[in-house]
């Protein structure tokens, strides 16, 4: 329901996106320069080609952690550790009223953990082993609370979709672009669908510098959403237990992101500086801690 309900709102978005240009004329204004070009079909074509890769990784999601991430799936718990992880999740699940995911295990010395899966009722929970031996029971907790939190929220699902959407307006932007830069400079026909050059030249930077731009903006996401799976970590284990599992975060040493995909769902992120925080996944720890600190 939420993949559907967020479909035809990109749908509706795009319907207002199409009905903006038409009545600001910038069709109009590409064919005064000599671009003959029909946006409503390159919006759809743009549309497809941002929206198809993200809905792809989000299906395949949960295959590609455990076979990039090396997950080990708990089927049956094979001790002590394994049974009250399974029991933790499985409490966290019913209090949220959700369905039981996967928890499974990945061998990481650092202290990581992240979730994935295409629903909220499917999804995979994994933890490192660097985490289960540097962290008390109290703390790891708190971070299955975090991670089941983002399972709630659908925040796999959002983060996919948004990553789509901004996709679909770098390919449209930077198609745009090339056309106008190739009519300027090479004045090719398009009613012959001849591209010069500069076309396929300005479209690929193009999408690089926007694609910069789109980073930032889905990044300033990850970071928001990250508050709130602190908040809703708080809330399952307890918050002085989450505040317990960020201050071990904080004393951890190696603060390496998670491969690819899977970075943006871990409970740790690594740190930057200056402009790179516009390109973390994840805000400072200090600032998260202080946040749940300053909650009422």
């Amino acid at each position: 329901m939420r993949i559907l309900l967020f479909l035809l709102t990109n749908a509706a978005v795009l319907l207002l996106i199409s009905l903006i240009f038409n009545v600001l004329g910038l069709s109009s204004y590409l064919q005064q320069q000599g671009v003959n070009l029909d946006l409503n079909a390159l919006l759809i074509m743009s549309a497809v080609i941002g929206m198809s890769g993200s809905f792809i990784s989000l299906v395949i999601s949960k295959w590609m952690a455990k076979q990039s991430m090396g997950v080990h799936v708990i089927e049956q718990p094979a001790n002590s550790s394994e049974k009250w992880l399974l029991e933790t999740v499985r409490r966290q699940a019913q209090q949220n009223d959700i369905g039981m995911p996967e928890v499974g295990i990945f061998d990481a010395p650092e202290p990581n953990a992240f979730a994935t899966g295409m629903s909220k009722n499917s999804a995979l929970v994994a933890v490192s082993t660097g985490l289960l031996q540097t962290m008390n029971a109290d703390e790891v907790e708190a971070v299955l609370g975090h991670e089941m939190s983002h399972v709630t929220n659908g925040d796999m699902v959002t983060l996919g979709l948004i990553q789509g959407v901004v996709n679909t307006f770098v390919y449209f932007f930077a198609s745009i672009a090339g056309h106008l830069i190739d009519r300027a400079l090479f004045r090719s026909d398009d009613s012959r669908g001849g591209y010069g050059p500069a076309y396929f030249i300005t479209q690929m930077v193009a999408q690089v510098l926007l694609s910069i731009l789109a980073t930032m903006i889905v990044m300033w996401f990850s970071r928001w959403r990250e508050f709130r799976a602190d908040a809703g970590g708080a809330r399952l284990a307890g918050r002085q237990k989450m505040i317990g599992a960020l201050r071990a975060l904080e004393r951890a040493h190696d603060h390496r992101d998670l491969p690819g995909e899977f970075s943006a769902f871990g409970i740790n992120g690594r740190m930057a500086y200056g402009l790179q925080k516009l390109f973390m996944s994840h805000p400072p720890l200090e600032e998260r801690i202080a946040a749940l600190e300053n909650a009422r």
